[in-house]
């Protein structure tokens, strides 16, 4: 009797994130669709956001805070931020003369459920080692600071300035079209 009290917070645990999961995928899912499908594109960043943030909710489920942090904070912080400036400078993209319509639908719906089946093959003809015993490091943040700070500075100085970069070609680009 005391082993199966042990293991109900387990199954407690493993029942509730059962619907979290379906829940967070299915909302990525959708706001994936409504990114690709509408036609506004300020509305199509803003439903990008909610898919960044649902992903980062999947992290969280994972029990990889640190990931889901990072996610918010340079996906959904920095660069949608960035993408939604540009939207915001570049006032033509947002013009009822401009026809928002794409020829190519039909090629890139079957290259999209092309994707799927292929992908789900994979899944299915993969031998998955699974295992119950994760030995992750002690300090598993402190040691990806570490490391990002010393062996990978340079990769992440780059990033840096390639974001800058591009800040900087949005404004010159807005500023050419309003003159």
């Amino acid at each position: 009797m005391a082993e199966i009290l042990d293991l109900i917070p387990q199954f407690i645990a493993d029942v509730a994130d059962k619907p979290v999961f379906y829940l967070l995928a299915l909302v990525i899912i959708a706001s994936a669709l409504m990114v690709v499908t509408l036609k506004n594109i300020f509305h199509c960043a803003l439903f990008l956001i909610l898919t960044l943030f649902m992903v980062a909710g999947i992290y969280i489920l994972l029990h990889a805070e640190f990931l889901a942090a990072v996610q918010v904070l340079i996906y959904v912080g920095a660069v949608s931020v960035l993408m939604i400036f540009a939207i915001m400078l570049t006032t033509r993209l947002a013009s009822k003369k401009i026809v928002q319509t794409n020829e190519q639908a039909t090629v890139a719906g079957l290259v999209a459920l092309a994707f799927l089946v292929a992908s789900q093959l994979a899944c299915w003809k993969t031998t998955w080692m699974i295992t119950d015993e994760v030995s992750l490091p002690e300090n598993n943040i402190m040691t990806l600071g570490k490391l990002l700070m010393t062996d990978f500075v340079l990769p992440f100085e780059v990033v840096s300035i390639l974001l800058l970069a591009a800040l900087i070609g949005a404004v010159v680009l807005a500023r050419r079209e309003g003159s």
